[in-house]
């Protein structure tokens, strides 16, 4: 297994444009492969950031037609590396909803793993904003971690890193390297973004990689940006602030084992029996 890895993240503000986006996230993941990044990954939704759905319907592509999927195969495949296209909006043939789903591309342009979004952005926020992601998007019913030159790659997306249970799982079935794509809204992002990813790196011992989209989208969505790479230990190595733009660092592997080595909470974790609802023994009595 590889030690080392270069890891570049992408992070843009994706168009209703799905041309756009992949004219704009192409030349991103040509510059950052040309400092060196053996896997490069880029946001959520990075072909089309788009909320009116009837519009969406127009342009969204069965996952055998999209053409954003087929760009990014060809890039992998002529760069000679690793792609994570974060997540596409892919329409599906058995559901008048999308697919919010993540494709890791091996250097042969071939797709390695596959993975859609479980957990659905249903929420209502204090300052009025409101989203209901399950509206628009089918969730997706398994987890997936990618046998990789590095050791396990564990997939999720945006949402799901509010539910460590996955990441845990993720863990234990190999990953090493955690990775959620995202398109965090700019609420939620300043107040629970950094703090969020340095916990699911440090509870399991893994490092965390996480591209985003930024800015304000034609859409009206306004996202966080601060694509981060983090290290086992919470160790932030690279932060993408606010702008559009590329971020590199290169990871050690080892640095995985030599923690878990510390702090063994893989290995600490047990089973045990979940409590009862609160109150419901109570009232029974």
């Amino acid at each position: 297994m590889a030690k080392t890895l270069k890891i570049g993240l992408v992070q843009m503000t994706s168009t209703v444009s799905v041309e756009r986006n992949i004219e704009i996230s192409s030349g991103m993941i040509r510059d950052v492969a040309a400092q060196g990044a053996e896997l490069v990954a880029l946001p959520e939704v990075v072909n089309l950031m788009q909320i009116n759905r009837d519009e969406s319907k127009k342009v969204a592509a069965l996952e055998s037609e999209d053409p954003s999927l087929a760009a990014y195969r060809a890039l992998a495949k002529e760069l000679g590396i690793w792609l994570h296209a974060g997540s596409l909006m892919i329409r599906l043939s058995d559901d008048k909803r999308f697919a919010n789903r993540g494709f890791l591309i091996g250097p042969d342009g071939e797709i390695r793993g596959r993975y859609d979004k479980i957990h659905m952005f249903d929420v209502n926020l204090a300052n009025g904003e409101s989203y209901r992601e399950s509206n628009g998007f089918r969730p997706g019913d398994h987890a997936t971690v990618v046998d990789t030159p590095w050791g396990g790659y564990g997939m999720a997306v945006c949402y799901d890193v509010r539910f460590p249970h996955l990441f845990r799982d993720l863990a234990k079935a190999g990953a090493r390297i955690l990775a959620v794509p995202a398109a965090f809204t700019r609420t939620t992002g300043q107040a629970h973004w950094h703090t969020l990813l340095r916990a699911r790196a440090i509870e399991n011992g893994c490092f965390v990689i996480a591209p985003a989209q930024c800015g304000d989208h034609e859409d009206g969505r306004k996202t966080f940006g601060h694509a981060l790479i983090i290290d086992p230990w919470g160790e932030i190595l690279a932060d993408g602030g606010a702008a559009p733009g590329v971020v590199l660092a290169e990871i050690d592997l080892a640095r995985v084992d030599e923690v878990r080595a510390m702090v063994p909470s893989l290995s600490n974790d047990l089973p045990y029996e979940k409590p009862a609802p609160a109150g419901l023994d109570a009232a029974a009595e």
